[in-house]
């Protein structure tokens, strides 16, 4: 039976890359809820779209149980991160990150998303594809320069360029 699927997404995020993971779980039949890591539902993408989602990541909290993988879909997600780190919805992708990693459940990212399954601290020992850009900044992590790295229940992605070869593997396991 196929899996279901919470997917982060950052305001702004990336919507290259989100509208390819949404478009593969939609044509492969894959639930899949969207949640914003912002105040509201009401985001954009990096090119100014305006995006809403089903929910915001706050109400994620608490309900990760309902959901058998985790998607962090990347935009500016660093800066963002460092310019908000201290507000909730930031200190809450945090804890929904590591509380599905603590659970042993799939965590799919692209982008920095490694780097902040590594901060979240559910990442040590796990080869990971990161931007290049920051590989040097992971602490317990194996940093590759592999576009793709399928590493246990961790699915990343060098860059949203290269989710044409991760989301494939990632359909593969979602389907089982």
């Amino acid at each position: 039976m196929a899996k279901k699927v919470a997917i982060l997404a950052v305001n702004p995020v990336n919507g290259f890359g989100l509208f390819r993971y949404l478009e593969a779980f939609f044509e492969n039949g894959i639930a899949y809820k969207v949640f914003a890591v912002a105040e509201t539902t009401a985001i954009k993408t990096n090119s100014g779209i305006s995006l809403q989602t089903d929910d915001v990541v706050a109400n994620l909290k608490g309900a990760e149980s309902e959901f058998d993988a985790l998607v962090f879909a990347c935009g500016n997600a660093m800066p963002k991160f460092s310019e908000n780190a201290g507000r909730p919805e930031y200190r809450d992708l945090l804890t929904v990150i590591k509380t599905f990693g603590d659970k042993g459940k799939l965590i799919i990212g692209h982008c920095v998303g490694g780097l902040l399954f590594d901060i979240a601290g559910i990442a040590s020992g796990r080869r990971l594809a990161l931007h290049p850009f920051v590989k040097d900044a992971v602490k317990t992590a194996i940093a590759t320069d592999e576009a793709c790295v399928v590493d246990g229940n961790f699915y990343t992605a060098q860059s949203e360029a290269c989710l044409l070869l991760l989301i494939p593997e990632v359909l593969k396991v979602l389907k089982q």
